[in-house]
């Protein structure tokens, strides 16, 4: 109905703007030039009025969206007392300024409550520009620091230099380690950063951990572990020492006392060097045990390098060769570009990965159709990793989290250190060893770089 209304206005105009167009050549060219000039100017007027009624519903439209463009949403536009053409764009605008103005109100109480959950993290969270400016630091993070402000990333350095530079260097998708000391106390923190993109700017996401506890708890079940696991070592070589020695203790000493020369017959001495023997030999491998452990305490720090995966598999293949039940297995290599490379000290990831590929051949003894898997890539993260896949029996639930405590082993002849040594060299590379096993069908261990 509005629209008709509209253009019957229009209409209306356009016949009288046509009519007196007519009059004022009709009465000119008569010679009623009186008539004509009165024509010319009612002429005038009802063009003036066509294009002002044209007009106005333009400038409420354009007063409309200056107030949007304002964030005013008071405006209100009449909707009674008007033709009935502007009544209805003055509920149309209205309309769509009352939902304009609760989503505005929507998103307010959206991003209050985002702020709010921000606030009350216990993580710390920046956001840095490209020039060093925070942009928003929330209440952990400036706990942490102990800082009531923090503007600009070089204000860090008055809480420590070493951590201004690592927060300037840290790039997208890394994490560190850092331990910052106060006048209060030490703190271990967990920086991670993400790249994000607003308004077409680049800024670096920064989320600080404490993760002081959860090292606390780690370091305690690790030493429950780790001492578990000598006691049982230690146990097992002692015991026999004992019982041998309380034995031939017996063959030189009875109640009365030791005995004399002529009392000790040839038996007594053939017992003695046998157990003597065993004494020696548990001897030796308790000397062995403390010397694996003294390995694994004085690992080298890496001497990092470039190296050629595809190039550095081919020859850990090699070296392992001669491993029973190699020639058995079947052996896979994903399709590894000759350029994909690793950062890292060639020397130690190849102990790594021999360890890794020994285990993997050991498991499909006796396995029918054994394989080992090798791949490479990088991940959603950015990290290259090498990953090494076997199908043997894989390790239980109850064992997975023992696997890489010091001398736990479940081989007859193993030592229990090759994992534990590997995930500590991956641990200096400032990478990590990953393991993930479905009994019966799978096993992997993932080296991340």
């Amino acid at each position: 109905m509005a629209s008709k209304n509209y253009y019957f206005q229009l209409i209306l105009r356009i016949v009288l703007i046509s009519i007196l167009a007519f009059l004022f050549a009709f009465t000119w060219l008569k010679n009623h030039y009186y008539f004509a000039i009165a024509s010319l100017i009612l002429l005038i007027v009802q063009v003036v009025f066509l294009i002002k009624y044209l007009n106005k519903t333009n400038v409420k439209i354009a007063y409309f969206l200056d107030s949007l463009r304002n964030e005013d949403f008071t405006v209100r536009f009449p909707e009674k007392g008007n033709p009935k053409s502007l009544k209805q764009l003055h509920k149309s605008l209205n309309n769509v300024n009352n939902l304009i103005r609760e989503t505005q109100i929507k998103n307010r109480e959206q991003e209050n409550y985002y702020q709010e959950i921000l606030k009350q993290a216990k993580i710390g969270i920046l956001t840095l520009n490209d020039k060093g400016h925070i942009l928003y630091a929330n209440p952990s993070a400036k706990k942490l620091f102990n800082c009531t402000q923090l503007n600009h990333i070089r204000q860090l350095e008055k809480v420590d230099e070493k951590l201004f530079y690592l927060l300037s260097e840290l790039k997208p998708f890394e994490r560190r380690l850092f331990k910052l000391t106060n006048e209060r106390e030490t703190v271990q923190l967990l920086l991670k950063s993400t790249e994000v993109v607003l308004n077409e700017n680049n800024l670096k996401l920064i989320t600080v951990q404490d993760i002081n506890t959860e090292l606390d708890e780690k370091e305690t079940d690790s030493w429950k572990k780790l001492i578990k696991v000598l006691t049982h070592e230690i146990m097992n070589t002692i015991t026999p020492i004992t019982s041998i020695s309380e034995s031939i203790l017996n063959f030189y000493k009875n109640e009365k006392g030791t005995l004399v020369v002529s009392q000790i017959n040839e038996n007594h001495i053939k017992n003695t060097v046998k157990g003597l023997e065993v004494i020696h030999n548990q001897g030796n491998d308790l000397m062995g045990f403390v010397q694996s452990y003294r390995s694994l305490l004085n690992i080298p720090h890496p001497d990092k390098k470039i190296i050629n995966v595809k190039k550095l598999i081919e020859k850990v293949k090699i070296l392992v060769s001669q491993e029973k039940g190699f020639n058995a297995v079947t052996f896979k290599i994903t399709d590894i570009s000759e350029k994909f490379e690793i950062f890292a000290d060639e020397k130690q990831i190849t102990l790594v990965l021999i360890n890794l590929l020994k285990n993997a051949i050991q498991s499909l003894y006796e396995k029918e159709n054994g394989v080992v898997e090798f791949d490479c890539g990088i991940t959603k993260d950015k990290e290259k990793y090498i990953k090494i896949k076997d199908n043997g029996f894989g390790i239980s639930n109850e064992l997975i989290d023992e696997i890489f405590v010091p001398f736990f082993t479940t081989k007859t002849y193993g030592s229990g250190i090759g994992l534990s040594l590997s995930k500590q060299i991956m641990q200096l590379h400032g990478g990590s060893l990953k393991v993930h096993s479905i009994p019966f069908i799978k096993t992997s261990f993932t080296l991340v770089f």
